[in-house]
């Protein structure tokens, strides 16, 4: 005797089997955008989650002219999840400060990667008196940055 699979029960299957095989992989790695017009490159991640790559701001406190950054942080491995937090530091090639992002890579809606982070930039001041102007915070959301191919 042959029993066959209500469709309701194969309905129900494929639903919980299909967000696995749908759920694409958010990647740091590449160019990125922020909304307010910096640029960053991340290159590979290692399989032990550090990465390095450039930032280039496009906002700045101080008068000097902004120039290319390093940046150096790590991703969180623990469970590879699809959307994973990561971390970095940027050390400014321009001005006496440094910033730290923190953040999670997501898939949108729509199938786009989005970086959402928060960051705390300190700058130097010259007086323990001053401290309590040297650190800012704030937040950027990056989209990747694709490139016209010639």
């Amino acid at each position: 005797m042959v029993h066959t699979a209500s469709p309701l029960l194969l309905l129900l299957s494929l639903a919980l089997l299909a967000p696995s095989f749908s759920a694409k992989q958010c990647l740091l790695t590449g160019k990125w955008t922020n909304d307010l017009g910096s640029n960053m490159t991340i290159g590979a991640v290692s399989n032990s989650g550090e990465f390095s790559g450039t930032y280039l701001t496009a906002v700045t406190a101080t008068s000097n002219e902004i120039r290319v950054s390093p940046l150096h942080g790590t991703q969180n491995r623990i469970n590879k999840r699809t959307q994973p937090t990561f971390g970095f530091t940027v050390n400014w090639k321009f001005s006496e400060s440094t910033t730290v992002f923190t953040g999670q890579c997501f898939m949108d809606r729509r199938g786009k990667e989005v970086l959402k982070t928060m960051w705390l930039l300190r700058s130097s001041v010259d007086d323990i008196d001053d401290d309590w102007k040297a650190t800012r915070v704030g937040y950027n959301i990056f989209t990747r940055l694709h490139t016209v191919k010639e």
